[in-house]
Protein backbone atom coordinates (compact mmCIF):
# COMPACT_ATOMS: atom_id res chain seq x y z
CA UNK A 1 0.00 0.00 0.00
CA UNK A 2 1.26 3.20 -0.86
CA UNK A 3 1.99 5.66 2.03
CA UNK A 4 0.12 9.24 0.84
CA UNK A 5 2.44 10.86 3.22
CA UNK A 6 5.55 9.67 1.52
CA UNK A 7 4.43 9.99 -2.15
CA UNK A 8 3.84 13.52 -1.43
CA UNK A 9 7.44 14.07 -0.03
CA UNK A 10 9.46 12.26 -2.82
CA UNK A 11 6.97 14.37 -4.87
CA UNK A 12 8.17 17.61 -3.16
CA UNK A 13 12.32 16.52 -3.57
CA UNK A 14 11.39 15.76 -7.20
CA UNK A 15 10.03 19.65 -7.59
CA UNK A 16 12.90 20.97 -5.93
CA UNK A 17 14.96 19.04 -7.83
CA UNK A 18 13.99 20.05 -11.24
CA UNK A 19 13.69 24.21 -9.44
CA UNK A 20 16.88 23.69 -8.53
CA UNK A 21 18.15 22.46 -11.86
CA UNK A 22 16.62 25.31 -13.47
CA UNK A 23 19.14 27.60 -10.83
CA UNK A 24 21.89 25.79 -10.72
CA UNK A 25 21.98 25.06 -14.94
CA UNK A 26 22.92 21.15 -13.44
CA UNK A 27 21.17 18.28 -14.69
CA UNK A 28 17.98 17.30 -13.02
CA UNK A 29 19.25 13.58 -12.52
CA UNK A 30 21.98 15.10 -10.36
CA UNK A 31 19.87 17.02 -8.22
CA UNK A 32 17.27 14.70 -7.83
CA UNK A 33 20.63 11.95 -6.63
CA UNK A 34 22.36 14.56 -4.20
CA UNK A 35 18.80 15.50 -2.14
CA UNK A 36 18.40 11.45 -2.20
CA UNK A 37 21.25 11.03 -0.66
CA UNK A 38 20.85 14.12 1.80
CA UNK A 39 17.23 12.73 2.83
CA UNK A 40 18.49 9.44 3.60
CA UNK A 41 21.96 10.25 5.26
CA UNK A 42 20.10 13.52 6.94
CA UNK A 43 16.99 12.73 7.38
CA UNK A 44 17.02 9.11 7.57
CA UNK A 45 14.45 8.11 4.99
CA UNK A 46 15.37 5.20 3.57
CA UNK A 47 13.39 2.62 0.86
CA UNK A 48 12.51 -0.22 3.47
CA UNK A 49 8.84 -1.23 3.47
CA UNK A 50 7.99 1.02 0.54
CA UNK A 51 8.16 -1.65 -2.09
CA UNK A 52 5.96 0.60 -4.59
CA UNK A 53 8.91 3.15 -4.12
CA UNK A 54 11.11 0.18 -5.61
CA UNK A 55 9.12 -0.82 -7.62
CA UNK A 56 8.28 2.72 -9.36
CA UNK A 57 11.96 3.07 -9.63
CA UNK A 58 12.88 0.07 -10.91
CA UNK A 59 10.06 1.05 -13.75
CA UNK A 60 11.59 4.09 -14.54
CA UNK A 61 15.19 2.31 -14.90
CA UNK A 62 13.72 0.21 -17.51
CA UNK A 63 11.92 2.88 -19.16
CA UNK A 64 14.66 5.40 -19.52
CA UNK A 65 17.11 2.26 -20.25
CA UNK A 66 14.46 1.90 -23.60
CA UNK A 67 14.18 5.42 -24.20
CA UNK A 68 18.21 5.80 -24.45
CA UNK A 69 18.08 3.37 -27.19
CA UNK A 70 15.16 4.63 -28.85
CA UNK A 71 17.40 8.15 -29.25
CA UNK A 72 20.23 6.60 -30.62
CA UNK A 73 20.02 7.30 -34.49
CA UNK A 74 20.61 4.12 -36.83
CA UNK A 75 21.82 5.74 -39.34
CA UNK A 76 24.17 7.91 -37.60
CA UNK A 77 25.28 5.27 -35.59
CA UNK A 78 25.98 3.32 -39.29
CA UNK A 79 27.64 6.37 -40.35
CA UNK A 80 30.17 6.82 -37.83
CA UNK A 81 30.26 3.10 -36.54
CA UNK A 82 34.14 3.06 -36.29
CA UNK A 83 34.32 6.22 -33.67
CA UNK A 84 30.71 4.02 -31.89
CA UNK A 85 32.64 0.75 -31.53
CA UNK A 86 36.23 2.43 -30.90
CA UNK A 87 35.38 5.03 -27.91
CA UNK A 88 32.09 1.62 -27.34
CA UNK A 89 34.79 -0.72 -26.55
CA UNK A 90 37.43 1.36 -25.07
CA UNK A 91 35.25 2.93 -22.64
CA UNK A 92 34.48 -0.84 -21.17
CA UNK A 93 37.79 -2.21 -21.27
CA UNK A 94 40.09 0.26 -19.72
CA UNK A 95 38.23 0.67 -16.83
CA UNK A 96 37.41 -3.39 -16.60
CA UNK A 97 41.12 -3.73 -16.64
CA UNK A 98 41.96 -1.20 -14.52
CA UNK A 99 40.03 -1.81 -11.99
CA UNK A 100 40.42 -5.42 -11.90
CA UNK A 101 44.27 -5.25 -11.65
CA UNK A 102 43.99 -2.27 -8.39
CA UNK A 103 41.39 -4.50 -7.06
CA UNK A 104 43.23 -7.64 -6.72
CA UNK A 105 47.09 -6.38 -6.54
CA UNK A 106 46.68 -3.55 -4.95
CA UNK A 107 43.65 -4.09 -2.24
CA UNK A 108 43.92 -7.77 -1.69
CA UNK A 109 40.32 -8.29 -3.02
CA UNK A 110 39.35 -11.50 -4.35
CA UNK A 111 39.06 -12.67 -7.95
CA UNK A 112 35.44 -12.98 -8.00
CA UNK A 113 35.46 -9.78 -6.37
CA UNK A 114 37.80 -8.14 -8.29
CA UNK A 115 36.08 -9.21 -11.48
CA UNK A 116 32.89 -7.72 -10.01
CA UNK A 117 34.69 -4.21 -9.29
CA UNK A 118 36.15 -4.46 -12.98
CA UNK A 119 32.51 -4.79 -14.16
CA UNK A 120 30.41 -2.08 -12.13
CA UNK A 121 32.83 0.53 -12.32
CA UNK A 122 33.27 -0.25 -16.43
CA UNK A 123 30.01 1.48 -17.13
CA UNK A 124 29.15 4.23 -18.81
CA UNK A 125 25.50 5.58 -16.83
CA UNK A 126 23.16 5.86 -20.10
CA UNK A 127 20.61 7.38 -17.48
CA UNK A 128 22.22 10.33 -16.80
CA UNK A 129 23.93 10.79 -19.89
CA UNK A 130 20.33 10.57 -21.66
CA UNK A 131 18.96 12.56 -18.90
CA UNK A 132 21.84 15.61 -19.47
CA UNK A 133 21.57 15.55 -23.43
CA UNK A 134 17.67 15.56 -23.98
CA UNK A 135 17.68 18.74 -21.40
CA UNK A 136 20.22 20.51 -23.24
CA UNK A 137 18.99 19.62 -26.12
CA UNK A 138 22.32 18.25 -27.31
CA UNK A 139 20.90 14.59 -28.00
CA UNK A 140 19.82 16.08 -31.73
CA UNK A 141 23.41 17.41 -31.92
CA UNK A 142 26.08 14.33 -34.29
CA UNK A 143 27.83 14.99 -30.78
CA UNK A 144 24.60 13.47 -29.07
CA UNK A 145 24.09 11.06 -31.31
CA UNK A 146 27.61 9.56 -31.46
CA UNK A 147 27.73 9.67 -27.11
CA UNK A 148 24.53 7.39 -27.22
CA UNK A 149 25.51 5.21 -29.97
CA UNK A 150 29.20 4.81 -27.49
CA UNK A 151 27.42 4.43 -24.28
CA UNK A 152 25.39 1.79 -26.16
CA UNK A 153 28.70 -0.48 -27.03
CA UNK A 154 29.90 0.33 -23.61
CA UNK A 155 26.79 -0.89 -21.53
CA UNK A 156 26.46 -3.87 -23.76
CA UNK A 157 30.09 -5.00 -23.24
CA UNK A 158 29.36 -4.73 -19.38
CA UNK A 159 26.02 -6.24 -19.70
CA UNK A 160 27.88 -9.50 -22.13
CA UNK A 161 30.67 -9.60 -19.45
CA UNK A 162 28.20 -9.86 -16.06
CA UNK A 163 26.10 -12.63 -17.66
CA UNK A 164 29.62 -14.44 -19.31
CA UNK A 165 31.80 -13.83 -15.80
CA UNK A 166 28.94 -14.36 -12.79
CA UNK A 167 25.11 -15.44 -14.64
CA UNK A 168 24.46 -18.75 -14.96
CA UNK A 169 22.34 -19.39 -18.48
CA UNK A 170 19.33 -21.87 -17.60
CA UNK A 171 16.00 -22.64 -19.61
CA UNK A 172 14.72 -19.04 -18.82
CA UNK A 173 17.84 -17.48 -20.30
CA UNK A 174 17.31 -18.91 -23.55
CA UNK A 175 13.65 -18.27 -23.59
CA UNK A 176 14.44 -14.49 -23.53
CA UNK A 177 16.81 -14.68 -25.60
CA UNK A 178 14.35 -16.08 -28.01
CA UNK A 179 11.74 -13.84 -26.97
CA UNK A 180 14.44 -10.69 -27.62
CA UNK A 181 14.95 -12.42 -31.03
CA UNK A 182 11.40 -12.59 -32.50
CA UNK A 183 10.74 -9.16 -30.87
CA UNK A 184 13.42 -7.62 -32.81
CA UNK A 185 12.63 -9.20 -35.92
CA UNK A 186 8.13 -8.68 -35.80
CA UNK A 187 7.48 -5.14 -33.21
CA UNK A 188 9.16 -3.16 -36.02
CA UNK A 189 6.63 -3.67 -38.69
CA UNK A 190 3.92 -4.31 -35.97
CA UNK A 191 4.28 -1.31 -34.15
CA UNK A 192 4.36 1.14 -37.31
CA UNK A 193 0.97 -0.54 -38.27
CA UNK A 194 -0.28 -0.39 -34.93
CA UNK A 195 0.98 3.14 -34.26
CA UNK A 196 -0.64 3.99 -37.58
CA UNK A 197 -4.29 2.61 -36.66
CA UNK A 198 -4.48 3.83 -32.93
CA UNK A 199 -2.03 7.04 -33.04
CA UNK A 200 -3.75 10.27 -31.46
CA UNK A 201 -6.91 8.25 -30.04
CA UNK A 202 -7.61 9.15 -26.61
CA UNK A 203 -6.55 6.84 -23.67
CA UNK A 204 -2.63 7.23 -25.38
CA UNK A 205 -2.94 3.16 -26.52
CA UNK A 206 0.72 3.69 -28.29
CA UNK A 207 1.86 4.95 -25.26
CA UNK A 208 0.43 1.79 -22.95
CA UNK A 209 1.66 -0.61 -25.79
CA UNK A 210 4.73 0.36 -25.77
CA UNK A 211 5.32 -0.19 -22.15
CA UNK A 212 3.54 -3.16 -22.09
CA UNK A 213 6.33 -4.69 -24.05
CA UNK A 214 9.30 -3.39 -22.65
CA UNK A 215 7.11 -4.88 -19.46
CA UNK A 216 7.01 -8.01 -20.30
CA UNK A 217 10.56 -8.26 -21.93
CA UNK A 218 11.34 -7.45 -19.01
CA UNK A 219 9.80 -9.84 -16.52
CA UNK A 220 11.40 -12.67 -19.20
CA UNK A 221 15.04 -11.33 -18.38
CA UNK A 222 14.08 -11.24 -14.30
CA UNK A 223 12.70 -14.98 -14.28
CA UNK A 224 16.35 -15.88 -16.45
CA UNK A 225 18.26 -13.95 -13.77
CA UNK A 226 19.79 -11.22 -15.71
CA UNK A 227 18.26 -7.71 -15.80
CA UNK A 228 15.14 -5.80 -17.34
CA UNK A 229 17.42 -2.91 -18.57
CA UNK A 230 19.00 -5.56 -21.22
CA UNK A 231 16.22 -6.21 -23.37
CA UNK A 232 15.01 -2.55 -22.79
CA UNK A 233 18.13 -1.34 -24.09
CA UNK A 234 18.10 -3.62 -27.13
CA UNK A 235 14.99 -3.22 -28.16
CA UNK A 236 14.61 0.96 -27.97
CA UNK A 237 17.92 0.39 -30.46
CA UNK A 238 15.78 -2.02 -32.85
CA UNK A 239 12.52 0.20 -32.70
CA UNK A 240 14.71 3.60 -32.98
CA UNK A 241 13.80 3.84 -36.34
CA UNK A 242 9.89 2.99 -35.82
CA UNK A 243 10.37 5.87 -33.06
CA UNK A 244 11.86 8.13 -35.02
CA UNK A 245 8.55 8.12 -37.39
CA UNK A 246 6.95 8.41 -34.44
CA UNK A 247 7.87 11.57 -32.80
CA UNK A 248 4.99 12.18 -30.77
CA UNK A 249 5.00 8.70 -29.18
CA UNK A 250 8.42 9.35 -28.28
CA UNK A 251 7.41 12.19 -26.54
CA UNK A 252 4.67 10.96 -24.47
CA UNK A 253 6.73 8.59 -23.32
CA UNK A 254 9.88 11.34 -22.28
CA UNK A 255 7.63 13.21 -20.69
CA UNK A 256 5.88 10.29 -18.57
CA UNK A 257 9.42 9.11 -17.49
CA UNK A 258 11.09 12.15 -16.96
CA UNK A 259 8.19 14.49 -15.28
CA UNK A 260 7.29 10.93 -13.01
CA UNK A 261 9.30 7.38 -13.27
CA UNK A 262 12.72 9.16 -13.34
CA UNK A 263 12.85 10.94 -10.41
CA UNK A 264 11.97 7.99 -8.38
CA UNK A 265 14.74 6.16 -9.58
CA UNK A 266 17.64 8.84 -8.91
CA UNK A 267 15.96 9.57 -5.99
CA UNK A 268 16.51 6.06 -5.04
CA UNK A 269 19.74 5.35 -5.84
CA UNK A 270 20.71 8.28 -3.58
CA UNK A 271 18.94 6.64 -0.33
CA UNK A 272 21.17 3.26 -1.32
CA UNK A 273 24.49 5.29 -0.04
CA UNK A 274 25.26 5.95 3.42
CA UNK A 275 27.38 7.92 4.49
CA UNK A 276 28.73 6.90 7.39
CA UNK A 277 29.66 3.56 5.73
CA UNK A 278 31.84 5.13 3.17
CA UNK A 279 33.25 7.83 5.09
CA UNK A 280 35.70 4.58 6.97
CA UNK A 281 36.79 4.33 3.49
CA UNK A 282 36.76 7.13 2.18
CA UNK A 283 40.58 6.55 0.87
CA UNK A 284 39.20 3.61 -0.79
CA UNK A 285 36.46 5.57 -2.62
CA UNK A 286 39.24 8.02 -3.33
CA UNK A 287 41.47 5.50 -4.81
CA UNK A 288 38.88 4.25 -7.18
CA UNK A 289 37.08 7.33 -8.38
CA UNK A 290 40.04 8.39 -9.62
CA UNK A 291 40.92 4.79 -11.18
CA UNK A 292 37.61 4.19 -13.47
CA UNK A 293 38.03 7.75 -14.46
CA UNK A 294 41.49 8.17 -14.73
CA UNK A 295 41.23 4.84 -17.20
CA UNK A 296 37.83 6.32 -18.82
CA UNK A 297 40.65 9.40 -19.80
CA UNK A 298 43.11 6.84 -21.04
CA UNK A 299 41.01 4.37 -23.01
CA UNK A 300 38.22 7.07 -24.19
CA UNK A 301 39.83 10.18 -25.02
CA UNK A 302 42.40 9.51 -27.99
CA UNK A 303 39.73 7.71 -30.22
CA UNK A 304 37.58 10.84 -29.35
CA UNK A 305 40.46 13.11 -30.70
CA UNK A 306 41.03 11.25 -33.23
CA UNK A 307 37.42 10.82 -34.88
CA UNK A 308 35.88 13.98 -32.92
CA UNK A 309 37.81 16.65 -31.99
CA UNK A 310 36.44 19.65 -30.72
CA UNK A 311 34.16 17.98 -28.07
CA UNK A 312 36.50 14.97 -27.02
CA UNK A 313 36.70 16.37 -23.08
CA UNK A 314 32.61 16.76 -22.90
CA UNK A 315 32.32 13.14 -24.51
CA UNK A 316 34.54 11.29 -21.97
CA UNK A 317 33.72 13.21 -19.38
CA UNK A 318 29.81 11.81 -19.86
CA UNK A 319 31.39 8.62 -20.90
CA UNK A 320 33.04 8.71 -17.47
CA UNK A 321 29.63 8.75 -15.64
CA UNK A 322 28.50 5.56 -13.71
CA UNK A 323 24.98 4.84 -12.34
CA UNK A 324 22.16 1.96 -13.38
CA UNK A 325 24.59 -0.80 -14.91
CA UNK A 326 26.70 0.10 -12.24
CA UNK A 327 24.54 -0.23 -9.36
CA UNK A 328 22.74 -3.19 -11.02
CA UNK A 329 26.07 -5.19 -11.12
CA UNK A 330 26.73 -4.13 -7.26
CA UNK A 331 24.00 -5.10 -6.18
CA UNK A 332 24.15 -8.72 -7.73
CA UNK A 333 27.37 -9.10 -6.32
CA UNK A 334 26.20 -8.60 -2.57
CA UNK A 335 23.34 -10.79 -3.64
CA UNK A 336 25.57 -13.56 -4.64
CA UNK A 337 28.11 -13.20 -1.66
CA UNK A 338 30.82 -12.00 -4.36
CA UNK A 339 31.45 -9.26 -2.39
CA UNK A 340 30.46 -8.28 1.36
CA UNK A 341 28.73 -5.57 2.47
CA UNK A 342 31.23 -3.04 2.85
CA UNK A 343 32.83 -2.93 -0.64
CA UNK A 344 29.44 -2.92 -2.02
CA UNK A 345 28.62 0.36 -0.09
CA UNK A 346 32.31 1.58 -1.74
CA UNK A 347 31.02 0.52 -5.11
CA UNK A 348 27.91 2.23 -4.98
CA UNK A 349 29.35 5.49 -3.75
CA UNK A 350 31.90 5.35 -6.53
CA UNK A 351 29.30 4.79 -9.23
CA UNK A 352 27.36 7.62 -7.51
CA UNK A 353 30.22 10.45 -6.94
CA UNK A 354 31.02 9.13 -10.78
CA UNK A 355 27.55 10.09 -12.30
CA UNK A 356 27.54 13.40 -10.53
CA UNK A 357 31.44 14.72 -10.83
CA UNK A 358 32.23 14.66 -14.20
CA UNK A 359 29.05 15.87 -15.25
CA UNK A 360 28.60 18.84 -13.74
CA UNK A 361 32.36 19.14 -15.25
CA UNK A 362 31.18 18.26 -18.59
CA UNK A 363 27.74 20.76 -18.34
CA UNK A 364 30.02 24.12 -16.48
CA UNK A 365 33.18 24.16 -18.58
CA UNK A 366 32.70 22.13 -21.59
CA UNK A 367 29.14 21.94 -22.99
CA UNK A 368 29.16 21.66 -26.80
CA UNK A 369 27.31 24.54 -29.13
CA UNK A 370 24.19 23.67 -30.40
CA UNK A 371 23.59 24.31 -34.04
CA UNK A 372 20.97 26.25 -35.16
CA UNK A 373 19.33 23.54 -36.65
CA UNK A 374 19.07 21.13 -33.50
CA UNK A 375 18.29 23.71 -31.29
CA UNK A 376 15.17 22.19 -29.00
CA UNK A 377 13.55 25.99 -30.09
Amino acid sequence: MIDTGTLAFLLALAVSAALISIKLGLSVAIVELVLGILAGNLLGFTSEGHDWLLFLAGLGSVVLTFLAGAEIDPEAMRKDWKASISIGTLSFLAPFLGTLAIAYLLLGWTWPASLLAGVALSTTSVAVVYVVLVESGTSRTPCGKLILSACFVTDLGTVVALSILFIQPNIYFLVMLAALAVSIVVLPKLLTWIFAKVSGRSGEPEVKICLLIVVILGVSAEVAGSHAVLPAYILGLVLATTMAHNKAVLAKLRSLSLAFLTPFFFIAAGLSVSLLAVASSIGLVALLFAVKVGTKFIGVLPPCRRFVGRDSIYITLLMSTGLTFGTISAQYGLSMGIIDQNQFSVLVMVVMLTAIIPTIIAQRWFMPTIPAECDRK
